[in-house]
């Protein structure tokens, strides 16, 4: 329950600093861009292969054929499920413990487990 109370706690902080305004607001936003040398596998598999090959945990398994599995999820829209492989989702830690990936790296990689399991 504690555990449930500190992680609810932080996304609120979070979200309340992540929308505060600067006192500079000419600056442009930047978006998040792949980091320099970025290989959706080599990543999938240093970060995700334990749960994504086999299922663990109830995970999406990865690989031909496991379309379905994904598609499910993606009834919520490619988005949602970014924002789930971002924030962690049930067992699913935050950034599946690609701690050093940009949101834009981790979009990639959702996007590889889901061509890859077509």
């Amino acid at each position: 329950m504690l555990n449930k109370m500190m992680k609810t706690s932080l996304v609120v902080m979070a979200a309340v600093f992540a929308t505060m305004s600067t006192a500079d607001e000419s600056q442009p936003i930047q978006l998040a861009q792949l980091s320099e040398g970025f290989d959706a596998q080599t990543k999938y598999m240093a970060s995700c292969f334990a749960c994504h090959s086999t299922g663990a945990a109830g995970a999406p398994k990865v690989g031909a054929g496991n379309a379905a599995a994904w598609d499910a999820r993606l009834e919520k829209g490619l988005d949602a499920v970014v924002a789930n492989a971002i924030n962690g989702l049930n067992t699913m830690p935050a950034k599946g413990l690609c701690f050093d990936c940009t949101d834009a790296d981790l979009r990639a990689i959702v996007e590889y487990m889901i061509e890859s399991s077509k």
